[in-house]
């Protein structure tokens, strides 16, 4: 029980953390805003650290794994969902972040061993239909230009499904989800530093006071969602974490339908997360 309250309440913040995106990027581009997030939060982290960690013994083999996962979560996931949130809005970009199941089960099942029942299978299968359905809605002519961009938040599910296998295997040698998420902030953090001034010749990025701070939001929500998964990965499996955190579409649908007031096309949305949202629960139950 405790690992699912966990999971959801990362979903939360996650959901939250999306449709705060849009208002950030109404006055600073993608790549300049994660490198205002990550860091955000990776500050604050190191400032606590001191009292987080006090008397924490170091488990070395761990920390590997723990950098390796930095190298690509939360650095590239957060360039590639705020590019995705730019370019298809925070429900389409939540609702195929349903797809993360699919990716963090079947390589939970290779690399973990963890046991794949027929329900759970089906709720697989109803979790695709309902992208299926999505990508019809949003994208009203496939064959043109636009039908790309779905790539963009498949590849952000894909990515935060294949970390928590992974991340799992480090908490299983060092069960410490302060460490691990503080690690791989810290090496995200240098990441887009870096990269931001090789794309724009400054480590610090160019932009608005009102979009530091909205990126600094999101920064902290979605690195409180980061602990509160690995939390959750500690006392739960990855069959059954994964599923609750996709989840967090039913939040980003409605706030993104009550503050951002995107009605055009939000039933027909709201009904292709609720059937992914079928196949989480199928997940779950199975």
């Amino acid at each position: 029980m405790s690992a699912i309250i966990l999971a959801f309440a990362a979903a939360v913040f996650l959901g939250v953390a999306l449709v705060l995106t849009q208002f950030g990027l109404r006055s600073v581009a993608p790549i300049a805003g994660a490198a205002i997030s990550v860091p955000s939060f990776t500050i604050v982290f190191l400032c606590l650290s001191p009292l987080l960690l006090r008397g924490e013994t170091i488990m070395w083999s761990a920390v590997p794994i723990f950098i390796g996962v930095g190298l690509v979560f939360p650095a590239v996931l957060t360039v590639v969902n705020f590019e995705s949130n730019r370019l298809l809005g925070p429900v389409v970009t939540g609702a195929l972040g349903n797809l993360t199941p699919l990716f963090a089960v079947s390589l939970a099942v290779l690399l973990l061993g963890e046991p794949l029942r027929p329900l759970q299978l089906v709720g697989l299968v109803v979790i695709i239909a309902g992208v299926v359905i999505i990508t019809v809605t949003r994208v009203q002519d496939v064959r043109n230009w636009r039908s790309w961009v779905l790539l963009l938040p498949t590849c952000g599910a894909a990515l935060r499904g294949f970390v928590q296998p992974v991340i799992k295997l480090g908490l299983e040698i060092w069960p410490n989800p302060i460490a691990a998420a503080l690690t791989g902030y810290i090496v995200s953090a240098l990441v887009l530093v870096a990269f931001a001034r090789i794309r724009t010749g400054r480590f610090v990025a160019q932009a608005p006071l009102s979009g530091k701070l909205w990126f600094a939001g999101v920064g902290i929500c979605n690195g409180v969602a980061v602990i509160l998964m690995y939390t959750a990965l500690i006392s739960g499996s990855v069959t059954l974490v994964a599923p609750v955190i996709a989840t967090y579409p039913l939040i980003t649908v409605g706030l993104g339908t009550l503050i951002l007031g995107r009605t055009a096309g939000a039933a027909r949305l709201a009904v292709a997360t609720a059937i992914t949202v079928v196949g989480v629960i199928l997940l779950l139950v199975g």
